[in-house]
């Protein structure tokens, strides 16, 4: 991986290349439920997943956000951030 993909505090790297298909969405929202404010699950994948990105939207709305770091044929690296929920 390039290094401007390297990791910062408060960032998780989740590759989902390594993780069967049929699995995929169910561990991306358990990983996602487990962010707390102000934490980055930065996503790595070989496609973008377009239909996950709505579905992210319907079940986190405004806490969640989405910054694409890498989009091209070699694959998708978005970072995924979580702001704003109430605090536990």
């Amino acid at each position: 991986m390039p290094s401007r993909l390297d990791p910062e505090p408060n960032v998780h790297v989740f590759d989902a290349r390594g993780i069967a298909r049929r699995f995929r969405h169910s561990a991306i929202f358990g990983a996602l439920g487990a962010l707390r404010n102000g934490e980055t699950m930065r996503f790595i994948n070989d496609h973008d997943p377009v239909p996950l990105l709505g579905q992210l939207n319907a079940r986190f709305g405004d806490y969640l956000t989405v910054a694409y770091r890498q989009r091209d044929e070699a694959g998708v690296v978005i970072d995924f951030g979580i702001t704003g929920l109430p605090e536990e």
